[in-house]
Parts: structure tokens; sequence; C-alpha cells
């Protein structure tokens, strides 16, 4: 299980060069995804609000190149090198862009702190993901990949049709107000996301990850949309970047050791 940790046996100087160019791929695509939004705030071409969404909404579908590394334990240190430039932009940093990067998508929340605090919980939630699929589960990185899709873009459409269009309130004593239509966007939103992360990796890319039939497929992608609906449902709002991702990919995962799914 911890193999994965060394290279493969057959690892080839063709495979060192293709995870070099999936590496500069990795990293040109994120650094693209936050220069942009940064940029068009800058030039007041967007507000900050959109533009801590464009980067909330494409930055982390980096994950979807992690499946194609030979060796993909570097997508754990490209995740975690993103995490700590996000940890590292504040309003106090020495570093220009790291202050700007704060500047530009900053809330007002996260003022107090003076650190990108949602960013950050979004880039730890997909570095523990992805770092722990990578060493114990190599061959079922679909699981981790769902989960992060579901906190980019589930979430965020919750968010946005609840606050727009939800009439009937769901409140708890410990989160902000949640609404039945954006928990009914959020169940169904994610399990799309799921039938496509289970679909695109568990039968097209066989060759790396295990094999999974249509009926799993659309199991997994029910139970995996229950989960994160209740998560998110219960979860304090400043914490479901953490809480949805890590505990939906978690339990789903138990769930198939436990019940042989």
């Amino acid at each position: 299980m911890l193999l994965q940790l060394l290279p493969p046996s057959s690892y080839s100087l063709n495979d060192i060069l293709f995870d070099i160019f999936m590496i500069a791929i990795c990293y040109i695509y994120v650094f693209m995804m936050i220069l942009i939004p940064v940029a068009l705030k800058k030039k007041d071409k967007i507000s900050k609000f959109t533009a801590r969404k464009m980067v909330h909404l494409f930055a982390g579908l980096v994950v979807l190149f992690v499946p194609f590394f030979i060796w993909p334990i570097y997508a754990i240190f490209i995740a975690l090198s993103l995490t700590l430039l996000v940890y590292f932009s504040s309003k106090e940093s020495s570093v220009k862009q790291l202050r700007e990067l704060y500047e530009s998508i900053g809330e007002e929340a996260e003022e107090k702190r003076g650190r990108l605090m949602g960013p950050l919980y979004y880039c730890i939630s997909i570095t523990v993901l992805i770092s722990i699929f990578v060493i114990f589960a190599e061959n079922r990185l679909y699981f981790p990949i769902a989960g992060i899709l579901i906190m980019i873009i589930a979430d965020t459409l919750a968010s946005v049709v609840g606050k727009h269009w939800g009439r009937i309130k769901i409140q708890l004593p410990w989160t902000s107000a949640r609404t039945v239509l954006g928990s009914a966007t959020m169940f169904g939103s994610a399990f799309l996301l799921c039938l496509g992360s289970f679909w695109c990796f568990g039968i097209f890319m066989t060759l790396t990850q295990k094999p999974l039939t249509w009926n799993i497929i659309i199991l997994y992608s029910f139970i995996t949309a229950l989960l994160a609906t209740i998560i998110e449902l219960i979860s304090p709002s400043t914490l479901d970047d953490l809480t949805v991702p890590i505990g939906t990919t978690i339990i789903i995962y138990l769930l198939t050791l436990i019940y042989y799914l």
C-alpha cells in the first residue's frame, strides 16, 4: 500500500519526462486561473466577489489531471505548494504578488486574521484528499475527485441558488441559514458531478483506476451526493470547504470497504 511512495519499477525516462510535462501543465493552469481574475479585479473589470468565485470554481479543477500522472506522488507536492502559497498570501506579506492576491479575493470576514482562510481550507481539503488516496488508494482517485468537485461546483451552486431563490429556510443553531431549494440544488448537482467522476475515471481509465459498473456508479453517486448534502447542511458555513469534501469522501470510501460495494 505504501509502495505508492516509490516510483513504479518500470519508471522510464519517457515516464519521467511525461510527469514533468504534467507538472508544468498543472502549474500553468492553476496560475492562469489565479492570475486572470486578479488582473481583472485590479483593472476593476470584475468585483472582488466575482474574482474569488472564479478562482474557487476553476483553480481546483486541476485535480482532474491527477489520474494521468505515471507517478502521482507529484500531485501531492503540487497541492502542498499551492496550499503554502495561499497560506502566505496576506495583507502583511512582503511579496507584492501575495498581497495582491489577498487584496483581490479576500473577504471582510477574513480581515481579523489577515489571511485567505476560505481558500486555505479549500487547498487543505484538496491536499489532504489527494495525499490520502495517492498513498493508500491510488486506483480509486475518482472518490477524492468527486468530493473536490462537490466543494468547487455543487456547494457554490447551492449557495447562489439558495440566496437568490430559496424561500423555505432551514436554520440550525450553529450554522447560517440554508434553504430547501439550496439543499436540493446541492444534492442534484453533487449527484451529476459524481456520475461524471465515477463514469469518466471508473469506465474510461480502467488501466490505472478500479473499474466500476453503471449500477455501482449510480449507487456511489446517490450515496455521495446525499452525504455531501447532509454534511453541508449541518456544517458551519466557515468550515464547509473542509467538512464537505473530506467528510463526504472519507465516509463513502469507508462504506465501500465495509460493505464491499
